[in-house]
């Protein structure tokens, strides 16, 4: 990925690189203008001047330096692999260009919302194979930590035990309980929506309509196969979500089985409910920038303001992490550091990384240095690595 650094000595370690002069963000301290010091991937200080000369140094003057931003869910790389309904591109075309944006966009761990549906096309479990395959095949290339998140959609009955196996695959992933599918069987979805979900299929609509009737056949084995994926999900220790809970109802059920993430509750209600109990709260970083959401569903600044969000994902849009939390911040609502940690500190936790987030020494040196004029990335350390430059 990059030529070997120069290294050189800082009170006995070997320093591969310095990140100069700029305002730093620490979780437990106040920003204030210091130098990062790097070796073997991870922080070791956090200074007020470095006297290491000869290695690289990343001059961060007038700018910010701040955690690498954690994607909890994104899922726009579904357009890079079909940019347009029908039109398939090479996987490893599509997830490279897709690593690119999201180092340019200071992302520096995402985790890629892989759907495994009943659907054929795109959003199936042989192509969920095909994309944790190609992202084994192209880790050396790649520049992010490139994690998966594994979107189950529940009325995939026959998919449940393949789900199971990618538990236990080298990229440890996450869990998402989602059901895309009752909308439609209750008339909640419009015509454009099946149109749009039939196309993603690479089917006509008829014929998607005769697979609907089919899992409307099916509906009451859902819960037992969710019973079944949850208590697997546990015993492989990986970290689960459900996602549009409707109902406060549902968002009590999957808390007792485990799922102690709530991706984007549908309703206020469901919000307080996952609030009162602790749960994190996951919504849309593309909501705060665009003022609301783009389904009508809760704002996501309002929740901000109520408490009811703890953590921010690009969903659809990798540059909105950033921006957002720039947004936020500017309103007055949290602090740039409170800010900074929905889509940091906070993602990192609930996905159980705690080896990132925040500047400490001892953590992955996952930094992004971002002018104090503008918000725009110029420099994306991921481990250590210098992975994206612009001037």
């Amino acid at each position: 990925m990059n030529r070997p650094l120069s290294r050189v000595e800082h009170a006995g370690v070997a320093v591969d690189c310095v990140i100069k002069g700029g305002t730093v963000l620490c979780h437990d301290a106040a920003p204030r203008i210091a130098d990062v010091i790097v070796s073997n991937g991870v922080i070791v200080e956090v200074t007020a001047k470095a006297n290491a000369t000869g290695c690289r140094i990343v001059d961060a003057s007038h700018c910010l330096v701040l955690p690498g931003i954690v994607d909890i869910h994104g899922d726009a790389f579904e357009r890079n692999i079909m940019p347009r309904p029908g039109t398939l591109f090479p996987l490893d075309i599509a997830l490279l260009d897709t690593d690119r944006q999201l180092v340019a966009n200071g992302i520096t761990t995402a985790c890629h919302g892989v759907s495994i549906s009943w659907e054929p096309g795109l959003r199936n479990l042989a192509e969920a194979k095909r994309i944790v395959a190609t992202l084994d095949a192209l880790e050396h290339d790649l520049l992010c930590e490139n994690r998966i998140h594994i979107r189950w959609e529940t009325f995939a009955l026959e998919e449940a035990l393949g789900v199971g196996e990618l538990f236990q695959c080298k990229r440890k992933p996450v869990l998402a309980f989602n059901d895309h599918t009752s909308p439609f069987l209750t008339g909640g979805r419009s015509s454009s929506k099946m149109r749009t979900a039939a196309a993603r299929a690479m089917i006509d609509e008829a014929t998607y309509t005769l697979l609907l009737a089919e899992r409307k056949e099916r509906a009451d084995e859902v819960p037992s196969a969710i019973e079944v994926l949850a208590a697997l999900a546990r015993a492989s220790g990986v970290t689960m979500l459900s996602h549009d809970d409707a109902t406060v109802n549902i968002r009590r059920t999957y808390r007792d089985k485990g799922v102690f993430i709530a991706e984007f509750p549908v309703t206020w209600e469901v919000a307080d409910d996952a609030n009162a109990h602790g749960d994190a709260i996951v919504l849309g970083a593309p909501n705060v920038v665009r003022g609301g959401s783009h389904t009508g569903a809760i704002s996501a600044a309002e929740a901000i303001t109520k408490g009811r969000c703890t953590i921010l994902a690009s969903d659809y849009y990798y540059p909105a992490p950033l921006h957002a939390a720039f947004q936020i911040a500017a309103s007055g609502v949290l602090s740039f550091q409170q800010a900074w940690n929905l889509i940091s500190l906070a993602p990192a936790k609930a996905l159980g990384l705690h080896d990132r987030g925040d500047l400490t020494p001892g953590n992955r040196a996952d930094i992004v240095v971002v002018p104090q004029t503008s918000q725009r990335v110029v420099t994306t350390l991921v481990a250590g690595q210098i992975v994206y430059q612009s001037t």
